[in-house]
């Protein structure tokens, strides 16, 4: 063999050496010891994740490029590290919960260049984030993030409804339940949720801020999901109808921030019961702590609203519509029933406008505010975001001062950063005026709830007035029982139930100005139960509650803040029973896809010693023919009694237990 070729394999040889000890190993195992990630630092950034000894995601890529070139995640050099254990009590506002504890084992990778990552492992899951101590202006390209199975996963992927640009849309669809090999070729919103056997495994974030969101896109070499983030925006223009900004060209990288900070973390919830998913709390623990010192200000409730039933009276002696007859109609309704506010949807203003100061002369807000106080009746108005951003503190001063509680903020439909600011600037500017927002037209929650716990309500979810357009195929009941388990994970959804006209799957149909809901009314009841919905809408017309009396007691009856969630049963897609409890008092709710389906229903939650009145409000005998068909009884129950339960297609069931 030649010298020259001896050398060169020599010194392959040697830098191969060379290589292999420059790259770390280190590991990281959740308090309980069942979960560990495995974290490589080499050549590349890479970390994999098991679960008692099962792997659930091979090696996985993460890292970050950088405007002046520079790769976080390749050629790693680790300067330092630290480990912490965390053990915290988190008190929350207006969540599924007062209060929860949460446990982590922590580990700090510093990295040369300024830049760290940072790993979390729960008994409930994992996240890992970046962060840098760089004081100057930092330009991020991309990012690479990687979750790979390895396997041909089962998994919950909601796609982009925009097929020509597919970051901008409104964060509503139905799920394709699919596997990995077969998936769309398309993005996919956050929270998506895989089966990995003996687990399931939901991909969230949280402390989004000052950065754009993470969609995924399915890799079908490795089996797996990669992070896809919405480019930076460089010019934007307006729709007409509502002076809705949008993008209409982007830079060459995703975010652009200056100083020391943290970026969001990449959550992954891990459970081996469906049931451990609709309580999951990581995207709330991992969020930044409450910026408002006092919360006290804060108010949830449920709204008498006008949109879904578009401003459908019937039966009264004026014209129905966006007028102070109508608006004073709907505020006798709430008071009647207890309801504590009403929405002004869009049309209190010229929506083409974009000025939200200027009222429509049709309404005298000073004297509708003033109506709605006598009767202990508050009003949130409706805006477009960009609309409030540009009108903001003369919105925020004028309104609040006014009475205004709040607003319902509608049409962001994207989530890149300069979007994500706005939201928290939103955020912000209310809370010092202490007024409340439902985020409407918004990406899912990324913890922002907790930070800014003003914010009581989000969108994002494929809610009831997609029945006023969407085919049969868009499987209400079947959606209703999948996505608690996956995007209510994450935080509360404004879905707007409360239909009083329930059609059985052979005589839906969708009829905009009159709109049904598919199955049945005590699915509808069971939704102010099941949901995590701080702030909720009885969303038929008021005069289509005349008559149904004792479906408005029963739902206006129910507590919109907790102190207590529990899921005792339920299979993703198929069912779901949720149990609540509010100051001693208990509330149970259950809720079917098409098919019909018996539960037993155990009361091992109640305090020993105690009995409870119980009203019930189940699937009538008819039910899977005529959906409003119920059946409302009465009786004592104690610990350790059961219920048998039959729940019709489409169906549901509602349990109210007050303390004898």
């Amino acid at each position: 063999m030649k010298l020259t070729k001896l050398i060169s394999i020599a010194l392959l040889l040697c830098g191969a050496t060379a290589l292999n000890a420059a790259e770390k190993h280190y590991t990281l195992t959740s308090p309980d010891g069942r979960i560990a990630v495995e974290i490589q630092a080499g050549e590349s950034l890479t970390y994999s994740v098991s679960h008692d000894g099962k792997t659930i995601l091979t090696e996985s890529e993460i890292g970050l490029v950088l405007g002046d070139g520079t790769q976080i995640g390749k050629d790693v050099r680790i300067t330092s590290k630290k480990q912490k254990h965390i053990d915290e009590t988190v008190n929350a506002v207006l969540y599924r919960q007062k209060s929860f504890n949460t446990k982590a084992s922590e580990l700090i990778l510093n990295m040369k260049g300024g830049f760290s990552v940072i790993f979390r492992a729960y008994d409930e899951g994992v996240a890992y984030r970046f962060a840098t101590t760089r004081k100057d202006e930092t330009v991020i390209v991309s990012e690479t993030a990687e979750f790979n199975f390895g396997q041909d996963r089962l998994a919950w992927l909601p796609y982009s409804t925009n097929e020509k640009n597919e970051v901008a849309m409104a964060f509503q669809n139905i799920y394709d339940n699919c596997s990995l090999s077969t998936a769309k070729d398309r993005l996919a919103f956050l929270p998506v949720t895989a089966d990995c056997g003996d687990v399931k495994v939901t991909l969230m974030e949280s402390d989004l801020e000052a950065y754009p969101g993470m969609f995924v896109k399915v890799d079908k070499s490795e089996l797996g999901l990669d992070g896809v983030f919405a480019p930076y925006p460089k010019k934007t223009d307006f729709y007409p109808w509502r002076m809705q900004e949008y993008v209409t060209e982007t830079e060459n990288f995703i975010a652009k921030t200056t100083g020391v900070r943290s970026y969001p973390w990449r959550v992954l919830a891990i459970t081996e019961c469906d049931t451990q998913l609709p309580v999951n709390n990581l995207v709330y623990a991992l969020a930044s702590p409450s910026r408002i010192e006092d919360t006290s200000w804060i108010e949830d409730g449920k709204v008498a609203w006008d949109w879904w039933n578009d401003w459908g009276l019937s039966g009264v002696p004026f014209k129905a519509g966006i007028n102070m007859d109508t608006y004073k109609y709907y505020i006798d309704f709430a008071s009647t029933n207890g309801i504590e506010f009403i929405v002004l949807d869009e049309g209190w203003y010229n929506p083409k406008s974009g000025d939200m100061l200027t009222v429509i002369p049709e309404l005298d807000l000073t004297e509708l505010i003033a109506y709605g106080k006598e009767r202990n009746v508050s009003i949130v108005l409706w805006t477009v975001f960009n609309v409030l951003d540009s009108q903001l503190e003369e919105a925020c001063r004028r309104y609040s001062a006014m009475g205004i509680k709040g607003f319902k903020v509608d049409f962001l439909d994207r989530d890149d950063q300069t979007a994500v600011e706005m939201a928290y600037r939103i955020a912000d500017a209310c809370a010092k005026y202490k007024m409340t927002l439902d985020y409407h037209g918004f990406y899912k929650p990324t913890g922002i709830n907790r930070t800014y716990p003003n914010i009581i309500n989000f969108e994002g979810v494929f809610g009831m007035e997609e029945v006023k357009w969407t085919d049969i195929e868009n499987n209400m009941p079947l959606y209703d029982v999948t996505f608690p388990y996956i995007r209510m994970a994450c935080g509360p959804v404004d879905y707007t139930p409360g239909a009083m006209t329930n059609a059985s799957k052979a005589d839906w149909k969708a009829v905009y100005y009159n709109p049904m809901s598919m199955g049945t009314r005590c699915h509808q009841l069971a939704t102010y139960i099941v949901h995590d919905s701080p702030f909720t809408m009885l969303c038929d017309a008021p005069t289509n509650y005349k008559g149904e009396e004792e479906c408005v007691e029963f739902i206006t009856s129910m507590p919109t803040d907790v102190d207590e969630t529990i899921v005792p049963a339920g299979e993703i897609g198929k069912y779901i029973v949720t149990v609540r409890q509010k100051d001693g008092n208990w509330y149970v709710g259950g809720l079917t896809n098409w098919d019909e389906r018996d539960v037993e229903v155990k009361f091992d939650f109640l305090p020993d010693g105690e009995e409870f009145c119980a009203t019930i409000m189940r699937d009538g005998i008819n039910a899977n023919k005529q959906g409003e068909d119920y059946v409302a009884e009465k009786m004592t129950l104690r610990k350790g009694d059961s219920l048998k339960i039959h729940m019709a297609s489409g169906g549901g069931f509602a349990i109210r237990l007050l303390k004898k």
